[in-house]
């Protein structure tokens, strides 16, 4: 058997080697020739799988180990019959991580949330949205989410986007659609931007094209007092260099990066592939020692797990000068990220007070 898989999937010859060749290649230069004789597809969310790639290919298994699926065409995998599977919610700490160092970064106003004078809102709220709903809602914080595609009985927060646009925070989890009745291509653009209240805080974390990016250069060129955290980008792995200078915060579409997150993401699918071949499930392992961690406060502990400042600066250093090659750049950052692991791997102790102490724990870490 041949598996040709990302290279940039964790673990993938270490599970899938004992069922044959495995072949690991860049996502985005995996072609139809590769695939001639291949038997299985993993994938991460930068490769299109669809009829081009896969015709001629004797592939009968292709996985993502990604929550996102836009990349796949499943319409035609199930006319090929061939079995599909993806890595739902594998990486939705990782990402929620990500949002609540990007807020200690920007250095909001946590006692207006903690109080209730401020709200947050999320636009779109599966996976991920979902699971920063609960995090913020263990919290006390105030929430109102977006997600026309929940009821209330999913979600007794979900509002209008009108309500959302108000919040003092507003944080995107969304898949990318351009069909259908609610699709999220440029679904804030001109019109929704002008709309957001000055302080406001717009961290963009699920896909690039949800927010129309020429027109947020615009508002932000204009002066508009807004704060900007952009982990994707609407024409990625192409970043602009004018719009990475206007915003507070750029990283190179690593939200789900931690090592926790990616090797899910492989684990997940490896399941889904050991039952389609039918082998037996492998034992169970025990899990890795926690780090010890020392902080005095609230940020100080979350930024001190994960400083998502360090990416961005990471990221600014990297494309700084750069006005030709800047893609390759943008997927080196990618492919060397550092190993970065979620709350939920560190024991806190040092000086931080009762109720702090409380609302890290309700984010993950361990109390010593």
């Amino acid at each position: 058997m041949k598996i040709v898989a990302d290279e940039n999937m964790p673990l993938v010859r270490e599970l899938f080697g004992r069922f044959g060749e495995v072949v690991c290649l860049p996502g985005r230069e995996i072609q139809a020739d590769d695939l001639r004789d291949a038997d299985a597809l993993l994938v991460r969310s930068i490769t299109k799988v669809n009829r081009q790639l896969l015709e001629g290919s004797r592939v009968g298994f292709v996985g993502t180990a990604t929550i996102g699926v836009d990349h796949v065409d499943a319409d035609y995998l199930k006319e090929r019959d061939i079995e599909f599977t993806s890595a739902p919610g594998c990486n939705a700490n990782a990402v929620v991580d990500y949002v609540f160092s990007a807020l200690c970064a920007v250095e909001i106003n946590w006692q207006a949330l903690f109080s209730g004078e401020q709200a947050v809102g999320i636009i779109g709220c599966g996976n991920v949205g979902g699971r920063l709903h609960k995090r913020l809602r263990k919290l006390g914080v105030r929430v109102h989410c977006y997600d026309p595609f929940l009821t209330a009985a999913d979600n007794p927060d979900l509002t209008d986007l009108q309500t959302v646009l108000d919040c003092s925070v507003i944080s995107m989890h969304t898949p990318l659609t351009k069909d259908g009745p609610h699709p999220t291509f440029h679904m804030l653009s001109e019109s929704q931007l002008a709309q957001l209240k000055p302080g406001t805080v717009l961290i963009n974390a699920g896909r690039g094209p949800a927010i129309d990016n020429e027109a947020l250069l615009q508002c932000l060129q204009q002066g508009v007092d807004i704060k900007i955290v952009l982990d994707v980008w609407e024409a990625e792995p192409e970043v602009p260099q004018a719009l990475m200078d206007c915003v507070a915060i750029a990283t190179p579409h690593i939200a789900g990066y931690s090592v926790q997150g990616k090797t899910n993401g492989t684990r997940m699918v490896y399941e889904a592939f050991r039952k389609w071949n039918g082998a037996k499930a492998d034992e169970p392992k025990e899990g890795a020692e926690l780090a010890e961690l020392t902080a005095d406060s609230f940020c100080e502990a979350i930024l001190g797990a994960y400083n998502i400042c360090q990416d961005d600066s990471r990221m600014r250093s990297a494309l700084q000068g750069y006005e030709k090659g800047r893609s390759v750049v943008f997927d080196r950052l990618r492919k060397e990220y550092p190993q970065r692991n979620e709350f939920s791997c560190y024991r806190l102790s040092g000086g931080i007070g009762t109720e702090d102490s409380k609302r890290l724990k309700a984010l993950g870490f361990e109390l010593s």
